[in-house]
């Protein structure tokens, strides 16, 4: 059975220590969006000299490549999101105090990377990944439009077509692309237009990466949000962007499983990420509401000690325990070379975003006119909890995943 290691807690009471020093006292300018969050993301990878450990890493594996050799594996030899415990650890303890500065970093270190790296060719893995992985630059994962929602791929109508001299001419829009307004390098999904009258929702689908300040580029504000106010959010216009060959994921139209297949990786990874966030929202609201039971009296003694505030505790404490299970249940199988297949990443992330809300709300609910108030912080977990049943993939669609992946014997 899976457990934290002796190491991981060590990494954990240190990463608490740089959250309550460098995160907690900025938690109300990250929520206004006065203070974008990078600058401190920036600051806690050098910290932990994770900005090192990934530039050496990517240096050795772009080696390796360069040589014909294959690169060394993680030790994990599964999902990336599952391989490395400091990660998984760092979106647990992030998440309950600032949501959306970890939902950024995740955009830009891990979508946004990872689909340069199993899709670009050599040159581009080095021409992009060397400033992405240490979040020198912001990177953005684009796939999500106005009028496509849950039907990301079949709905999409941003296209892009041959401009005759080898490039590709795009234009679009996609909306509620988490980094947005900031983003440095930006990877996106667009149909390709052939003009042989192909019907829109059966044409390939290409990934591109753009770069900000390129011609008929425009990154719109931020959104104002109901939850993860710290992870700027925000639409992306395509005025027909050219772009060269060389900005063609892999250079060629012809890669397995096309554009769709990375992006359900993607979707397979962010859904696996849930549940760890669904776990540091859930410790979070339970820790607050704990403290709060003990040191709130009414009628002459501690609100802990009546059975409905107990039942709330209770309830919170098997919330805690299932998620946490379903997560190192994923975490083992992954590490033993089986990790979970998009409909199982579905289901964790269906089950863990529900259990998180229920238990930010009953926090809310246990702190009673004080939990309705920013203050004491319990409010702010109920509206991060919520965005974590729309965030990658709204929950009714993950219903529709599990049960496509029952009936084909997955």
């Amino acid at each position: 059975m899976f457990e934290w290691s002796e190491e991981d807690l060590m990494v954990r009471d240190a990463l608490r220590a740089f959250i309550d020093k460098e995160v907690r006292p900025h938690v109300d300018e990250l929520e206004t969006g006065a203070l974008p969050p990078y600058d401190i993301t920036r600051k806690m990878l050098q910290s932990f000299g994770i900005d090192q450990v990934n530039r050496e890493n990517l240096e050795a594996e772009l080696a390796a490549e360069e040589n014909g050799e294959k690169a060394e594996k993680s030790p994990a030899g599964g999902s990336s999101t599952l391989s490395s415990s400091m990660f998984l650890i760092l979106n647990v303890e992030m998440a309950g105090v600032s949501l959306g500065l970890i939902g950024s970093m995740g955009v830009s270190m891990g979508l946004t990377v990872s689909t340069i790296k199993s899709r670009g060719t050599l040159a581009q893995k080095k021409r992009w990944l060397p400033e992405l992985v240490t979040m020198e630059k912001v990177g953005a994962w684009a796939i999500t439009e106005p009028d496509s929602g849950s039907d990301a791929l079949g709905g999409m109508k941003t296209t892009v077509r041959r401009d005759g001299s080898g490039g590709y001419i795009l234009k679009g829009q996609k909306t509620f692309i988490t980094n947005g307004p900031h983003a440095d390098t930006i990877v996106v999904f667009a149909k390709l237009d052939e003009g042989d009258g192909t019907p829109i929702r059966d044409r390939k689908v290409l990934t591109f990466v753009l770069d900000t300040g390129m011609e008929g580029l425009t990154q719109g504000k931020a959104f104002k949000k109901m939850g993860m106010m710290s992870s700027p959010t925000g639409e992306l216009f395509f005025d027909d962007v050219h772009l060269t060959a060389d900005r063609l994921l892999g250079e060629t139209e012809e890669t397995p499983g096309g554009g769709g297949a990375s992006a359900k990786a993607g979707f397979t990874a962010e859904r696996i990420g849930i549940a760890a966030l669904s776990l540091g929202i859930i410790n979070e609201a339970q820790r607050l509401s704990i403290d709060y039971a003990r040191s709130r009296t009414l009628w002459g003694q501690e609100i802990g000690k009546f059975q409905l505030i107990q039942l709330k505790l209770a309830e919170m404490e098997v919330a805690r325990i299932n998620v946490q299970n379903m997560l190192f249940t994923a975490i083992e199988a992954s590490r033993a070379g089986k990790p979970p297949t998009l409909a199982q990443a579905s289901a964790m992330k269906l089950y863990s975003s529900r259990a998180a809300t229920e238990v930010a709300m009953e926090a809310v609910q246990l702190f009673g006119g004080n939990g309705y108030m920013a203050e004491y912080r319990v409010e702010q977990l109920a509206r991060d909890a919520k965005s974590l049943m729309i965030y990658a993939g709204s929950n009714e669609i993950q219903v529709t995943h599990v049960a496509k992946g029952l009936l084909r014997g997955e």
